[in-house]
């Protein structure tokens, strides 16, 4: 069975976001738009989890959605965060995106509001019945307070510019089930698990440990559509320790904004309530990154 989204098939980061002395630096952010051309990125996904979309304001989720659009000019992929736990706002987003030039929108199931299975369907209704960009729904129940199940999924999928979903439940039943429900192309939501979510007809992730190596992320993907399955593994292996730190060492982003520092290509820099690594953390990150050979 095709699946409607492959245009997001590969490698999709979710792009940091960039601050200086507490604003958004424009500068650093189209750097790493030309950074992420330059590695072979296929798709960038700005404001975002990882782009600590919580804490900006709504002006600047504008500023950043035109921005890195912008900045793309049509040589990578946009992948717009345009999600709210607000119908109309994220309706007003993903308008924006789309006017911006957005190569898609990452739309989150809403949150804290914890919406009924009919509410998560209608809430996606209104969305896709008022904008033509590809949407991709983004199930992330640990962030949003409930699971939209995958019967749910697929009768929103049944909308013809809702394409794929970004599948961070961690559970492979219901990735299984989302495939086996839809023609939704499904995307891994977290790094670790993208091999293993492939192995069950997945077709790539949208990326943390990509901000920082975006080429062995491609190269482990591009193994596995090759049939190279033990070249696969090799790369998992060694991206696992990687991955973990993105996730485990403390909140994302801010083990990913302390990697990018560490490594001299960025800002740490946060807003509150994310708060930075201890020293004993950022200890553990830099060992990981030596390890892996990065410093």
């Amino acid at each position: 069975m095709g699946r409607k989204g492959e245009q997001f098939a590969g490698l999709t980061v979710a792009l940091v976001t960039p601050f200086k002395d507490g604003a958004v630096d424009e500068s650093a952010l189209r750097a790493l738009v030309d950074f992420h051309v330059e590695q072979g990125t296929d798709c960038v996904s700005p404001v975002g989890t990882t782009g600590e979309s919580p804490t900006l304001t709504h002006a600047e989720h504008e500023q950043i959605i035109s921005l890195v659009c912008k900045q793309a000019a049509g040589r990578i992929k946009v992948m717009a965060g345009t999600g709210s736990n607000s119908t109309a706002e994220a309706i007003r987003l993903t308008k924006f995106a789309q006017d911006a030039g957005a190569t898609g929108a990452l739309i989150v199931a809403p949150y804290y509001n914890k919406p009924t299975q009919e509410g998560f369907y209608q809430h996606f209704k209104a969305i896709a019945q008022v904008v033509d960009i590809p949407i991709v729904l983004y199930n992330i129940p640990g962030r949003t307070a409930k699971n939209m199940e995958p019967e749910t999924i697929a009768r929103i999928a049944e909308f013809p510019n809702v394409v794929a979903v970004k599948e961070s439940t961690g559970m492979m039943d219901q990735a299984s089930q989302v495939l086996s429900l839809s023609d939704l192309t499904v995307l891994s939501g977290d790094d670790s698990l993208t091999l293993p979510l492939m192995a069950l007809g997945g077709s790539g992730v949208v990326s943390v440990v990509g901000n920082i190596v975006p080429q062995d992320v491609k190269a482990m993907i591009k193994a596995f559509n090759t049939g190279d399955i033990a070249g696969a593994q090799q790369w998992h292996t060694k991206l696992f320790p990687l991955c973990r730190d993105m996730l485990g060492l403390s909140t994302n982003p801010i083990p990913i904004k302390t990697a990018v520092e560490l490594l001299g290509r960025g800002s740490a820099e946060l807003r509150l309530p994310m708060t930075p690594l201890d020293e004993a953390q950022r200890g553990a990150l830099s060992n990981t990154l030596k390890e892996y050979g990065l410093l």
